[in-house]
């Protein structure tokens, strides 16, 4: 099959030569009893690995037959799988430029799959990508079950996550964002304007980004000797509609926030559609601080204010990952990168009810 990569270790069984498993670096760390990136360590030659542990490993290496896979000359890369969770929006199409231009860099060819939700869930994706040859596979906040991370590994494909859904596998590279202190400092943004009652409109459930920007939003109102009020927090999945329904729950409070954080630019987008729909205005009657500063966020009326996340360059650095392989982009045996949001302030927020205008 074009694409399929052997191992060449072969077990004999009743005479029959059967290929061996693949040994990822996390099954080696538990059969070694250390850790992943001490693993990793080994790897890369690293000295700060106890002498023993280093021939436990080594050996363990050897055994599995890992180094000589490892040593194995890589081939051109001609063609990488992106799956993405939706294709319909700007934060989408900025994920698809950044794979695409780090593509290009490499003279590859990008193949995108939308998977219409958090997990890929049909198995005729994974049997084109080892029928078209793909040489690496990136997935953009969607996750493969159990069985499909299986057939992957035995594809031998190389694999990076752009901001994971789940919990991370220990052999897998990711690439995220510092969605915590974004989270944080969208908060504190409302809270240094003299806001006190500030909603927010989660992302999905699932999502491990969604639940650090809520822990940031939840971080910063504690620091500020503010209750987490639960009837502020509203429900969402990062789109358009959620937004729009979630701020009009919050509008519909007894006393309802005077600021809100939204945890995607799409959510604030309609949250600004609920505000103008019950007669109100954004800044002057309820400030809203997005969440990813996707194109559109500083054509918005008024322009939002929102943390940037750099979305091309996790999505490119992802590309390159796979393109080139972990060790000749991420630094020593680092596994998780997370690169830096910051807070871009334009005319959506405000000084509270109250409070001199800035």
């Amino acid at each position: 099959m074009p694409g399929r990569r052997s191992s060449g270790a072969t077990t004999a069984t009743t005479g029959t030569a059967v290929p061996a498993a693949r040994v990822t670096i996390a099954e080696i760390a538990r059969e070694a009893g250390v850790s992943a990136p001490t693993v990793s360590k080994v790897l890369n030659g690293h000295d700060q690995v106890a002498p023993e542990t280093r021939a436990r490993v080594l050996e363990l290496l050897e055994q599995h037959n890992y180094l000589r896979r490892r040593a194995r000359p890589k081939k051109t890369v001609g063609l990488v799988d992106l799956v993405i969770r939706e294709v319909d929006s700007l934060w989408a199409c900025e994920v698809m430029q950044g794979v695409q231009s780090a593509a290009a860099e490499h003279g590859a060819e990008v193949v995108m799959t939308a998977a219409h939700g958090t997990t890929v869930d049909t198995r005729r994706w994974l049997d084109n990508v080892a029928t078209r040859g793909s040489d690496g596979i990136i997935l953009a906040v969607t996750d493969l079950t159990p069985a499909q991370r299986k057939q992957v590994d035995s594809l031998d494909i190389p694999l990076a996550v752009v901001d994971p859904v789940g919990s991370p596998d220990d052999a897998v590279p990711t690439v995220g964002a510092t969605n915590w202190q974004g989270g944080m400092a969208a908060t504190q943004h409302l809270i240094d304007l003299g806001h006190r009652r500030i909603g927010i409109l989660r992302g999905h459930e699932d999502a491990l980004c969604a639940r650090a920007r809520l822990d940031g939003y939840r971080a910063a109102l504690e620091r500020a000797g503010i209750e987490v009020d639960p009837a502020l927090q509203q429900p969402g999945d990062f789109y358009y509609t959620t937004g729009f329904s979630g701020m009009r729950e919050l509008l519909a409070l007894a006393d309802p926030p005077t600021a809100v954080f939204a945890s995607s630019d799409l959510m604030a987008l309609g949250a600004y559609e609920a505000i103008r729909q019950a007669g109100l205005r954004v800044a002057a009657d309820v400030s809203i601080v997005g969440f990813d500063d996707v194109p559109n966020a500083a054509w918005a009326s008024p322009p939002l204010t929102t943390v940037r996340q750099p979305l091309r360059e996790m999505a490119a650095l992802a590309a390159r990952i796979v393109l080139l392989g972990a060790d000749a982009v991420l630094p020593g045996p680092t596994l998780r990168m997370e690169l830096a949001t910051r807070l871009v302030v334009r005319e959506s927020t405000g000084a509270a009810p109250g409070m001199p205008a800035a």
